[in-house]
C-alpha cells in the first residue's frame, strides 16, 4: 500500500479535477450515489475512510447535514483536504485524522455511518480491513463503499479495455507525469483485484463482518460499484 500512497501523494492539488476528467465525469456522480445511500442527519457523525481530498466528506456535510471524521494515511492528501474544507467553510463539521484503515484509532460502534472509497484494492488483507471498518459503526448504522468495477457485458467491457488500456494512459501523459503513471497503473490494479475478489466474494466478506441487508449497484455500465448495508 505504501507504493500506492507514494504514487498518489503528489496529486492532491489536482486530484478532484482530473479524477473527474479521466473518469469521463463519472467519479463525482458515483460519489454522490455513495453518499445518498447513507441514512444520517444533523447531530450524527459519519466516518469517511480513505477520505483523500475530502470530496466525500464535503458531500456528506452538504447533502446530509451531519458531522464527518475523515481518515487517510497520506499527509499530502490530508493537506489538500484541509485546504478544501477551509474554502468550503466546513472546518467545524469535518475533522481529519491521519491513520490507516487497517487499524482505526476509534472505539467500537463510535460512528452512525461509514463511507469508504477506492480502498480495498490497496490493502493486504481485505477481509480484516472490512471487519475493522464494520467494528467502528454502531448497530443499525449504514456502511457504504465505492470502487471501480469491471463491466460484465461484452461491448461495455471491450470499451473499458480500450479506454483503460489506451485512452487513460494517453490522457494521463497529456496531463502530466504523475497522472500518466496513475493512468498506466489503474487497469492492472482493477483487473487484479477482481481476479482475487469477484463481486460475490466481496459481498460475502461484508456479510462475514456483520453487515446485513447488503445491496450493490453497478454504475456507468459497471465501471463503478457501490455496496451498502447496515451494521448488525
Amino acid at each position: 500500500m505504501r507504493a500506492t500512497q507514494e504514487l498518489f501523494a503528489p496529486l492532491g492539488p489536482t486530484y478532484d479535477r482530473y479524477a473527474s476528467l479521466l473518469s469521463l465525469g463519472q467519479d463525482p456522480r458515483w460519489r454522490r450515489f455513495l453518499v445518498d445511500r447513507v441514512e444520517v442527519g444533523p447531530g450524527q457523525v459519519v466516518l469517511d475512510v480513505a477520505t483523500g481530498t475530502a470530496a466525500v466528506a464535503l458531500e456528506l456535510v452538504r447533502r446530509k447535514g451531519c458531522a464527518v471524521v475523515g481518515v487517510d494515511q497520506s499527509p499530502e492528501m490530508l493537506a489538500e483536504a484541509r485546504r478544501r474544507i477551509a474554502l468550503a467553510a466546513a472546518t467545524e463539521e469535518i475533522r481529519l485524522v491521519e491513520a490507516r484503515a487497517e487499524k482505526l484509532p476509534f472505539e467500537d460502534g463510535a460512528f452512525d455511518g461509514l463511507t469508504v472509497t477506492y480502498l480495498l484494492r490497496y490493502v493486504d488483507d481485505p477481509a480484516a480491513t472490512i471487519a475493522e471498518l464494520a467494528r467502528v459503526v454502531r448497530p443499525g448504522g449504514v456502511v457504504s463503499s465505492l470502487d471501480f468495477g469491471l463491466p460484465p457485458a461484452a461491448i461495455p467491457r471491450a470499451l473499458w479495455e480500450l479506454y483503460t488500456g489506451v485512452g487513460l494512459p494517453l490522457a494521463g501523459r497529456v496531463i502530466g507525469p504523475g497522472w500518466h503513471e496513475v493512468g498506466a497503473f489503474l487497469r492492472g490494479s482493477i483487473r487484479d483485484f477482481y481476479a482475487r475478489l469477484p463481486l460475490d466474494r466481496q459481498l460475502a466478506l461484508w456479510r462475514d463482518a456483520g453487515i446485513q441487508d447488503l445491496r450493490g449497484r453497478r454504475l456507468s455500465l459497471g465501471g463503478g460499484v457501490v455496496f451498502w448495508g447496515r451494521r448488525a
